[in-house]
C-alpha cells in the first residue's frame, strides 16, 4: 500500500490535507484574472498547495500551468534559464505541436535544444550561453501572451530576485506581468519581510499589483481527521494524543508533521495501533539518518557562527539577538560579532527570522544539536 503521508511533492487530492478554503480562494482569484502573492515560512506547503490548485477541474485542462522554482538562482540569466527549461519540460507531454510553438517563440534558446531518440526536446543551455537574458525573458513572455491556452505561472521563492546584481529586474518583471493579458501569476515567497517590501511598499514596482495571501498552519483538528482516516483505511489505528504532541512539537509545520507521520505509518503493522510511545523513536529514526551530515555541517562552520547557532538552539526562539544580554548569557564575544554571525547564518538558511524572532530553520537539526 502507498504511504499516504507524502513527504516529497504532490500526489493528488486523496493525499492532500484540507486547504479547502485556500484552494477555493486561489482558484477563484486566478480564474477571474488576478495575480497573487502567497507568503508563508518555508515548509508550510505553499508549493504543493499551488500544485493542488492547478490540479482542480476548473484549471487543469483549461490552462497551461507552470511552477518555476528560482530559489537556487543568483542572477537574471539563471532565472531565465530556469524559466525556459521549466516551460519546455512542462509542455513536452502535451504533444509536438504545443512544445514546438514554444520553441518557435524563443529564438535565443534554440541553439541549446537537443532531441532524444523519441524526438523530444531538452534544453541544454548553460547560463553562460544566454548572452542577453533580457531578450530571452522578452521571448518567454511573448510565448505566454500568444499561447493557445491561457497560462498560469507560479514563481517559487520570488524574493530571490532581490539578491540579483542585475539592474531593474523587479521593474522589468512588473512591466512584463502587467502587459501579459494571457497569463496570471502567483508569486510564492518564504521571507515575509522581503515579500512585504516588494508588494506592500508604495515605492516598489509591484505595489498594489497583486492580491496578497498569507498561508496559515493547517488546523490541528483537520490534520487529526486526515491522520485517523488514512490509518483506518489501512486497517490501523492511532491515538489522537500522538498527533496532538507531534503538532505541538513541530509548531504545526506541515513538512515535519508529514515526515514523522510517514515513519509512524510505516512502523505500524496492519491491524496494529500507534500510541504515544512510538513518537520519540520515530523522530529519532529520522534524525539519526542525517546525523553524519549535521556533523559535517557543524565542522565546516566558522567557530563564531557555530557558537551563535548553538546559543540560538539553547534558547529556542530568540528576540533582541544583538543585545548585550544574549551575548553575555552565552559567553559570546560581542553584539557586533553576533550580528555578523547571524547574517551569515541567515544567508546559509541555517536560521530564520520572522517578526524579529530568530530560530533554527531545520527542526530535525535543532533536535540533533540539543543532543550534543
Amino acid at each position: 500500500m502507498v504511504n499516504p503521508f507524502v513527504t516529497n511533492g504532490y500526489a493528488g487530492p486523496d493525499y492532500f490535507c484540507d486547504r479547502v478554503q485556500e484552494t477555493a480562494d486561489i482558484v477563484g482569484l486566478l480564474r477571474n484574472g488576478n495575480n497573487l502573492a502567497l507568503i508563508s515560512p518555508r515548509r508550510y506547503g505553499k508549493t504543493d498547495l499551488i500544485r493542488h490548485c492547478f490540479n482542480q477541474e476548473e484549471i487543469k485542462d483549461k490552462y497551461y500551468t507552470f511552477i518555476i522554482d528560482i530559489y537556487s538562482t543568483k542572477s537574471l540569466a539563471e532565472m531565465v534559464n530556469k524559466m525556459g527549461k521549466t516551460v519546455l519540460e512542462t509542455l513536452k507531454p502535451k504533444g509536438r505541436q504545443v512544445w514546438e510553438r514554444f520553441l518557435d517563440a524563443v529564438h535565443s534558446l534554440k541553439p541549446g535544444v537537443t532531441y532524444d531518440g523519441a524526438g523530444l526536446p531538452t534544453l541544454t543551455l548553460s547560463v553562460g550561453d544566454i548572452t542577453n537574458p533580457n531578450n530571452t525573458l522578452d521571448e518567454i513572455f511573448h510565448y505566454l501572451e500568444n499561447a493557445d491556452k491561457p497560462c498560469l505561472v507560479a514563481i517559487d521563492e520570488f524574493q530571490q530576485i532581490l539578491k540579483y546584481q542585475d539592474a531593474n529586474v523587479e521593474a522589468a518583471l512588473r512591466t512584463y506581468v502587467q502587459y501579459c493579458s494571457n497569463a496570471n501569476f502567483v508569486f510564492l515567497g518564504s521571507q515575509r519581510h522581503l515579500m512585504g517590501t516588494m508588494f506592500v511598499s508604495p515605492n516598489r514596482p509591484f505595489y498594489q499589483s497583486v492580491t496578497v495571501m498569507n498561508l496559515r498552519l493547517i488546523d490541528l483538528g483537520k490534520y487529526w481527521t486526515f491522520c485517523e482516516t488514512h490509518f483506518a483505511k489501512a486497517g490501523k489505528t492511532i491515538d489522537k494524543e500522538v498527533v496532538e504532541r507531534l503538532y505541538a512539537r513541530f509548531d504545526g509545520i506541515t513538512f515535519y508533521l508529514q515526515k514523522v507521520m510517514n515513519v509512524l505509518f510505516m512502523r505500524t503493522l496492519e491491524g496494529g495501533h500507534c500510541g504515544v510511545d512510538e513518537l520519540e523513536p520515530a523522530i529519532n529514526y529520522i534524525v539519526d539518518f542525517t546525523s553524519l551530515t549535521y556533523e559535517d555541517l557543524m565542522y565546516q562552520l566558522p567557530e563564531k557562527q557555530g557558537l551563535v547557532l548553538r546559543a540560538i538552539c539553547e534558547d529556542g526562539k530568540v528576540n533582541q539577538i544583538t543585545s548585550g544580554k544574549f551575548s553575555k548569557r552565552h559567553g559570546l564575544v560581542s553584539p557586533s560579532a553576533v550580528k555578523s554571525a547571524v547574517n551569515a547564518l541567515l544567508d546559509k538558511d541555517l536560521i530564520t527570522q520572522e517578526k524579529g524572532v530568530y530560530n533554527i530553520y531545520d527542526k530535525f537539526f535543532e533536535i540533533w544539536l540539543k543532543r550534543q
